[in-house]
C-alpha cells in the first residue's frame, strides 16, 4: 500500500496576506464600523462649530466693523456710526424692542451702549439664535437686517466674522 500523498503547500512566509488573517465575524465587523463612525463624529465635526458666548460674537462683529477701535469714522457715507457701524433704523428697531435703553442715536458711538443696542436688536429679531449664541445667524442679521440670515449676500460678511472667532 502506498503512503498517502502529501499535499504540497507554500511555506507560511509565502502565503498571501489574506490567508494569514483569521476570518472576521459579524460582531467584530460591526464593532469596527462603530469605532470608525465614532472617530468620524469626534474628529469630523470640529470645524462645524456654530455657537459661541455672546461676548465673543459681539467682539468678532466689532472687529470686522471697526478693527476694535472706539473712535471710528462714520461708515456707509455717514449713515452708520460707532464701533458696530449701527444705522439709525437698526437703532430704532432696538429701541422698539427695549424702550428702557433710551439715549439718542449718537450714543451708538459708545461701545457699551452700542453693545446693548445690538443685543436688543438680536433679542427682537432672532431671540433663539441670541440665546444659543448662533454666531452665523447673529452676524448675518447684523449685516443684512432681520432676514439677513437667508440672504446669500451676507455669507461673505459671515466668513470674515468667522475668522475672528476662536
Amino acid at each position: 500500500m502506498r503512503a498517502p500523498r502529501r499535499r504540497w503547500r507554500l511555506p507560511r512566509w509565502r502565503l498571501p496576506q489574506w490567508r494569514l488573517r483569521p476570518p472576521r465575524t459579524r460582531r467584530s465587523a460591526a464593532a469596527l464600523a462603530l469605532g470608525c463612525l465614532a472617530l468620524l463624529w469626534w474628529f469630523g465635526g470640529r470645524g462645524e462649530r456654530r455657537c459661541w458666548p455672546s461676548e465673543q460674537v459681539l467682539d468678532a462683529i466689532r472687529f470686522v466693523e471697526s478693527s476694535h477701535r472706539d473712535a471710528v469714522p462714520d461708515g456707509d457715507d455717514g449713515r452708520a456710526i460707532g464701533p458696530f457701524q449701527i444705522h439709525r433704523e437698526y437703532w430704532q428697531d432696538a429701541l422698539k424692542a427695549e424702550p428702557s435703553l433710551g439715549g439718542s442715536y449718537q450714543d451708538c458711538r459708545r461701545r457699551d451702549y452700542a453693545e446693548r443696542i445690538v443685543a436688543a436688536y438680536m433679542r427682537r429679531w432672532v431671540p433663539d439664535a441670541w440665546a444659543a449664541g448662533d454666531a452665523e445667524v447673529l452676524a448675518r442679521v447684523h449685516n443684512g437686517g432681520p432676514k439677513g440670515a437667508q440672504n446669500p449676500a451676507t455669507l461673505g460678511y459671515w466668513a470674515r466674522v468667522r475668522e475672528r472667532l476662536p
